[in-house]
């Protein structure tokens, strides 16, 4: 299935994101929980001593090296160097009849982390991540004890030290895969599926395909279609092929299709959206015009006779949804609209006048503002034609100049205050967009 919306993200975002996740695994690693350890051991002329490692505490885990790769049809790779920990404790030995205890200082030094993390999508649509893989490997450990038997524990401190490293090696990917699991994956499903956009319309932003890797990107396939939510019913076009440009300059890019954009206005029109009235109390006060049969009998003169002094009504409504096109200009459309205009009779009953059809070219800019996408129409020149009359014949294109002060002073500023609003863009919680740039392209 072909996405109504990409999203890409280059390794410039993928480094900003691994820096925030990074710091998160580094309070984690802090953390960690040392089980205490114990054991025997044979000192020659000393002979068999037991001793005890207890209370160990995690004093600081630091992580000042770090990368994350894009490993192409795979996933991505966190290598993390150098990084270095430092564990105190507790230690009790027992040497015959001889018991002693004190206090060891442990740095653990030159510690290599490599995780390999998996994407994928689960049957809602929404991306899952989890370790694939993770392996630590700790090149140097230094145990020092102190207290009067600790010039036996610095004897056999190389035992002891093995059995750190292994303990810690061990320790540290069973924190990556959970810290993953509570932190990473929680948060990627904060990336909303839907998105409800008033109370009538909805986003569709589920995956249709888990999300792919390159050597310059990862990129996600969104479905990227609008619904209604009285009653979703199947969008009667299918989406085209959407390929993003070749750029890897910024850190993000999002693609929205013309398919994404016209399912708006299938869902809209479905949903009894886009159908307009307008009165006489709609029409701003600094306009000397008013919406009455005394002002159309100028141009239509037995309406004066049939229906004199009476104030009139006009309802706008889109046939069917229209269609937008997009090109390297930007987006245009040419929506048809059906005006039927009554007269409102004393008992408030409403006869009808006529009925026009209006054909106009719109142009549309987009952009984005605090995560949604935001635009306003322009209309230019508009076509009229008479589709049916109930007071009589007349000349249409008299009633062109009042057409346009209503589409620009009533209709046009109603659609532009709601498409101000915007429809919000799939992010995460806690991302906000900076130095946006729109272009357009065919």
């Amino acid at each position: 299935t072909n996405p109504g919306f990409v999203v890409r993200i280059t390794q410039a975002g993928l480094d900003y994101a691994h820096q925030q996740g990074i710091a998160v695994l580094e309070k984690e690693l802090a953390q960690l929980k040392m089980p205490d350890i114990s054991g025997d051991f044979r000192i020659w002329r000393v002979g068999k001593v037991r001793y005890e490692i207890s209370r160990l505490d995690l004093r600081r885990f630091h992580l000042p090296y770090s990368r994350i790769s894009l490993v192409p049809n795979v996933g991505l790779q966190v290598s993390i160097s150098n990084a270095f920990a430092e564990v105190d404790g507790n230690w009790r030995v027992k040497i015959y009849f001889i018991r002693d205890h004190g206090s060891f200082d442990l740095k653990v030094e030159n510690i290599y982390i490599k995780i390999n993390l998996k994407l994928g999508s689960d049957t809602s649509g929404k991306p899952t991540i989890d370790t694939s893989d993770c392996s630590t490997r700790i090149s140097k450990v230094r145990v020092h004890f102190s207290g009067k038997f600790g010039w036996l524990y610095n004897l056999f401190h190389s035992a002891i030290e093995s059995r750190f490293r292994k303990i810690l090696e061990s320790k540290v990917c069973e924190n990556v895969v959970s810290s993953v699991r509570r932190e990473l994956q929680p948060y990627l499903r904060t990336l909303p599926v839907t998105a409800r956009i008033d109370a009538m319309a909805g986003i569709d932003y589920s995956l249709v395909a888990p999300p792919t890797t390159t050597a310059q990107s990862l990129d996600v396939d969104l479905k990227g279609e609008f619904f209604s939510l009285a009653h979703r019913s199947a969008v009667p076009f299918p989406p085209l092929a959407l390929a993003l440009p070749p750029d890897h300059d910024r850190m993000v890019y999002f693609g929205a299709s013309s398919y994404f954009f016209n399912t708006a206005g299938f869902a809209y029109h479905g949903a009894g959206a886009l159908v307009f009235e307008i009165t006489d109390s709609l029409i701003p006060k600094d306009i000397d015009f008013h919406l009455n049969t005394s002002t159309f009998s100028a141009f239509i003169p037995q309406l004066e006779k049939m229906y004199p002094d009476m104030l009139m009504k006009f309802r706008l409504s889109a046939s069917s949804a229209p269609f937008l096109n997009i090109g390297p200009g930007g987006l245009s459309l040419k929506p048809v609209v059906d005006i039927q205009a009554y007269a409102i009779l004393p008992n408030s009953s409403l006869a009808p006048l006529f009925l026009l059809s209006l054909v106009s070219n719109v142009s549309a800019v987009i952009d984005v503002k605090s995560g949604h996408i935001v635009g306003s129409l322009k209309v230019g020149r508009m076509k009229l034609s008479l589709k049916h009359s109930d007071v009589g014949t007349f000349q249409v294109r008299t009633l062109q100049s009042i057409m346009n002060i209503l589409a620009s002073s009533i209709l046009l500023p109603r659609l532009n205050a709601r498409l101000d609003q915007g429809f919000p863009l799939p992010l995460p919680d806690r991302i906000q967009l900076s130095n946006i740039l729109v272009r357009f392209h065919q």
